[in-house]
């Protein structure tokens, strides 16, 4: 008798946006331990109202991340989870849920 492994179910990435209201800066960066944080910074894209916003993939799981602006580290207003981290801040954390 042969037996065939059975098929695993991958978890179903999702696409995650993530906005920040920002109108006078120059610069907005998304990092996190899902970019090496500083290695490979995901960069926002400007609205005409000032709105930063970007969109990226991400397996399910808990993700800690903060936002640089003009090379300064902010919190996102709009997170509402937060971890303290080892530079006594916070950062936020994104959780993103199986859709199985």
């Amino acid at each position: 008798m042969t037996q065939v492994p059975m098929a695993t179910d991958k978890p179903t990435k999702q696409k995650v946006t993530f906005s920040f209201s920002a109108p006078a800066a120059k610069s907005v960066l998304l990092a996190g331990d899902f970019t090496g944080w500083q290695q490979a910074p995901v960069s926002f894209k400007k609205d005409k109202n000032g709105l930063w916003k970007t969109t990226i993939t991400l397996p399910p799981g808990k993700y800690e991340y903060r936002v640089l602006v003009d090379g300064q580290w902010r919190d996102d207003p709009q997170c509402p989870h937060r971890h303290p981290n080892q530079f006594g801040g916070m950062n936020c954390v994104c959780i993103v849920e199986d859709s199985a």
